[in-house]
């Protein structure tokens, strides 16, 4: 028992310090290519949670603390990961194979990947069930570039206008975006 406690807050320190902050804008750190593996079996023993998670059976949600935010009030961008299999198991999901995103129709304002650099990937034992949040970081409200990751940034509209938050870890994606106002 002492040892599942051990692995429960093993992972949510793990994911505290997961997202990283680097650079301007909050923007988490790192960008490594990693994929699931699409022959990762569903665990099917709770007692091995170092059994590789299926990507079938994870679910990431983009979360943001407001629906709205007022002139100058900067967004706090995160995410969860839920694995929804009947066992433990472990999954990548350090800010190595996060993305986020912002777009605003079909124009993507912003990205992690743009200016991430130095994350480790982060191996998170996953319990069924149970989401996991990273933590959350600010977006700065302007539009971003690889080439933008050191100078200033444009600013994005608002004045009510309606942007997308969209994530994914280690190649799953969230089934919904999170809409916000930018006032």
């Amino acid at each position: 028992m002492g040892l599942g406690i051990l692995a429960v807050i093993i992972v949510i320190v793990l994911l505290v310090v997961g997202p990283g902050l680097a650079g301007k804008g909050g923007d988490p750190k790192a960008v490594n290519s990693a994929n699931p593996s699409s022959s990762a079996e569903a665990p099917v023993d709770n007692s091995d949670p170092s059994k590789a998670c299926a990507p079938a059976n994870i679910t990431v949600a983009a979360i943001t603390d407001k629906d709205s935010y007022k002139a100058g009030e900067e967004p706090m961008l995160s995410l969860s990961v839920t694995n929804t299999s009947n066992a433990s198991c472990t999954f990548q999901a350090g800010a190595d194979v996060q993305v986020y995103t912002v777009t605003s129709g079909k124009d993507v304002i912003w990205t992690s990947k743009d200016c991430q650099a130095d994350a480790e990937p982060t191996p998170t034992i996953l319990e069924p069930g149970k989401a996991v949040s990273t933590t959350p970081f600010p977006w700065d409200r302007t539009r971003s570039t690889e080439t933008t990751c050191e100078g200033d940034r444009p600013p994005v509209t608002a004045g009510g206008a309606t942007y997308r938050l969209t994530v994914s870890v280690n190649g799953v994606e969230a089934a919904a975006d999170k809409p916000f106002l930018l006032y």
